[in-house]
């Protein structure tokens, strides 16, 4: 018997071809390719369309390209969504990307995508930040690493990292939940 996939309203932005064909093995979706890093006016444009009729959920490569993919859709299309998967489940004998993460890892990803729309919270302050060893440290990139793939929003250096936990709206709560598990996994 044949596995039903789970159908995405929602258009899913990816980097390349091989990234479609991975979430295709996942989930049903469309999906809308940025061709590389390279983000133009004319995939804006599109991006903006399908924002407005469906919504658009952001998947891009766990590397700094996807990133800063990501940072500049994100900043000229408002209301997108973010799924992350981590680099671990995204390294392939061919490097590092989407289209070497698993279903399960993608369905994961689409599952705990995150808003950066929602509601106000109390959000943590820098000084809880570095408090918490995420800057500064010879560990401080490994538990950054942890607790963005417990919290599901990938990976960043010290500040754009805390950038993310502010754009993501993640609470004191939800941020001292994630140190209390990556601090019983060390």
């Amino acid at each position: 018997m044949r596995h039903v996939l789970k159908k995405i309203k929602e258009v899913i932005v990816v980097e390349g071809k091989r990234d479609t064909a991975a979430v295709r093995r996942a989930v049903a979706a469309d999906t809308l390719e940025t061709g590389g890093s390279a983000v133009g006016s004319d995939l804006i444009r599109a991006i903006r369309r399908a924002q407005d009729r469906r919504g658009v959920i952001i998947l891009t490569d766990p590397d700094g390209a996807g990133e800063r993919i990501r940072r500049i859709i994100s900043e000229q299309v408002s209301g997108c969504k973010h799924a992350f998967i981590s680099r671990e489940e995204a390294t392939g004998r061919d490097g590092v990307g989407v289209e070497h993460a698993s279903p399960e890892a993608i369905r994961r990803a689409l599952e705990r995508v995150r808003t950066e729309e929602e509601p106000e919270a109390e959000l943590i302050t820098w000084e809880e930040y570095l408090k918490a060893g995420l800057v500064g440290g010879e560990k401080a990139r490994r538990r950054r690493e942890a607790v963005g793939k417990v919290m599901g929003i990938g990976y960043g250096n010290g500040r754009r990292f805390f950038q993310k936990l502010q754009l993501f709206r993640i609470t004191r709560e939800e941020f001292a939940r994630a140190l209390d598990r990556i601090g019983r996994e060390d």
